[in-house]
């Protein structure tokens, strides 16, 4: 069974002066275990297909199912918190926030006792790679690829069945990249989560178990 599926998925920006179809008949289904990998040049769609996947914003037609239900009749906040995790190319890590609290906060914020989620957080930060000496530093005190490891280590320690991922290794050096898409490849495998990366990178895509090519707001053919 599918964990996502889009149908159809179409959507349009329109201003006065033009009409953009920024999706344009889009048909797939995601499945839990497997790393995927879009691409597609500036332009293309990724961004915008990233958006209605997270439930940042729904299709103008078509419908992005989870499981049953259309994101169109979800609470889309609970969706994104209990469901789909997303970490966005400019991390958005809190600056004043230390590495632990950053991975804390959205448990707490669900409910979690602060106990609980202290523990959560301390494990999946180290399954990531970061120490303890760095849990209480702040966020700009860790290199990039360490930012990247703790808005990583926050999307595990949410268990949400898809972690959408958009340029997770646009501003790393190649060394990092590889740890980086290695360590969602396992995730994927080993915790059997759909991981979905936006990404412009080939050495990424070449990496992938199924890699989604748009073009023009379309699937590119053969493109998956």
């Amino acid at each position: 069974m599918a964990t996502m599926k889009l149908q159809d998925v179409r959507y349009t920006y329109k201003n006065k002066y033009q009409t953009v179809h920024a999706l344009d008949g889009i048909s797939f289904e995601f499945e839990a275990g497997k790393f995927y990998a879009v691409v597609g040049r500036s332009g293309s769609g990724k961004s915008t297909l990233l958006s209605v996947m997270a439930g940042l914003d729904v299709p103008t037609e078509g419908a992005v199912a989870f499981g049953e239900s259309d994101t169109r009749e979800l609470d889309r906040d609970s969706y994104r918190l209990e469901h789909v995790s997303v970490i966005y190319q400019s991390l958005n890590l809190f600056p004043l926030m230390t590495v632990l609290e950053n991975v804390t906060f959205p448990l707490e914020y669900r409910g979690i006792l602060k106990a609980d989620a202290k523990e959560i957080a301390v494990q999946k930060l180290e399954d990531v790679g970061i120490d303890a000496l760095k849990h209480n530093r702040l966020p700009a005190m860790l290199s990039g690829g360490e930012q990247q490891r703790v808005a990583i280590a926050r999307a595990l320690a949410a268990k949400t069945e898809i972690i959408l991922a958009d340029e997770p290794t646009g501003n790393l050096d190649s060394e990092n990249s590889m740890n980086i898409v290695a360590l969602l490849r396992e995730l994927a495998a080993s915790q059997n989560v759909c991981v979905i990366v936006v990404t412009h990178d080939p050495a990424v895509a070449e990496r992938a178990d199924v890699v989604l090519r748009l073009s023009d707001g379309r699937i590119a053919e053969g493109g998956a």
